[in-house]
């Protein structure tokens, strides 16, 4: 692997990279990692949408009941 090294980071992108990684439960190594990988990463946009979609559940809402449209009188 290889070994990147930033210098001049701003104080405050380190600050909000290491609440991040506390978050995360990540060093701040793996974190910025992290970033790194998901910022060269092509974004699938349907793919990303699906997966969202997929833990999604309709036991969080009532669905309306269906009833079988009107015919039309066309007299």
């Amino acid at each position: 692997m290889g070994v990147l090294t930033v210098r001049n980071l701003d104080e405050d992108v380190q600050r909000r990279i290491r609440l991040r990684a506390a978050e995360n439960g990540r060093s701040m190594e793996a974190e910025a990692r992290a970033i790194l990988s998901a910022a060269v990463t092509p974004n699938h946009l349907v793919t990303t949408w699906l997966a969202a979609a997929a833990t999604l559940s309709t036991d969080e809402f009532e669905l309306p009941a269906r009833n079988l449209p009107r015919p039309i009188d066309f007299a």
